[in-house]
């Protein structure tokens, strides 16, 4: 794969979960072929088992396992684990998607799928990973009973730690460190995730977890202001 000048190798160790075992062989080959090493798994069972021996950079996981479908498999992963998750999912799967970025997913791809796509799509979350968005270069972000430590990456809302992902924390610190600026669910996706494609649902759905974390009522929230056809903007507390 083409790199662009001055932008580093991304290699990671990455586990693919899929019951079908062309689909498993093609993934593993494209990925090894990008540098990555891989290990690969056909059922849940076997992907939490791996996981467990030795944890994974980044795991790609097909919703629709036999025994333990993909779901339940992301479910227990985040039980004690941030790894970015990239989910396979079939076309007319909506709801499952959505279920699954409401997990803490990072992506997903749509079957039938590009492998060059999908070797995209996990070089983008590594290498993201890897070099966060930029939070703002303070040693701390604090609005009202939020404290973030962009250094430490550790968020408190009221003395209390918030168990954030990778994304919830890097989302959360580009919008309150651009308080009343508002952004467009696109614009959220280039500068916080780095992707210049990508489903703009990916940043409707960590704003609905944020919100779930930071606000008082999450159903009318305060600080996370839905800009209706626009996108959305950082509402500070009131000094």
């Amino acid at each position: 794969m083409e790199q662009k000048p001055g932008q580093a190798q991304v290699r990671g160790r990455v586990l693919v979960v899929d019951d079908d075992l062309t689909v498993r062989d093609v993934v593993r080959r494209y990925l090894e072929g990008a540098g990555h090493q891989v290990r690969v798994a056909g059922d849940g069972e076997q992907a939490l088992a791996l996981f467990e021996q030795a944890a994974a950079d980044l795991v790609v996981l097909d919703l629709m396992l036999p025994g333990i479908d993909g779901l339940e498999v992301c479910r227990r992963l985040r039980r004690h684990s941030a790894v970015p998750v990239v989910m396979l999912t079939a076309l007319g799967e909506e709801e499952d998607r959505v279920a699954g970025l409401q997990l803490g997913a990072d992506d997903y791809v749509t079957k039938p799928f590009s492998p060059r796509e999908l070797v995209l799509r996990v070089n983008s979350v590594l290498r993201r990973l890897r070099v966060p968005a930029p939070p703002p270069r303070l040693d701390h972000l604090a609005d009202g009973d939020l404290r973030l430590d962009p250094v430490a990456r550790r968020a408190r809302r009221g003395g209390a730690e918030l168990a954030l992902t990778t994304r919830e924390f890097d989302l959360l610190a580009f919008l309150i460190a651009h308080p009343g600026e508002v952004y467009t669910r696109a614009k959220l996706l280039e500068l916080v995730w780095g992707w210049d494609f990508g489903d703009a649902a990916t940043v409707t759905v960590h704003v609905r977890r944020l919100r779930e974390k930071i606000e008082p009522d999450p159903a009318n929230p305060v600080r996370i202001a839905t800009v209706w056809g626009v996108g959305y903007r950082y509402d500070p507390s009131p000094a």
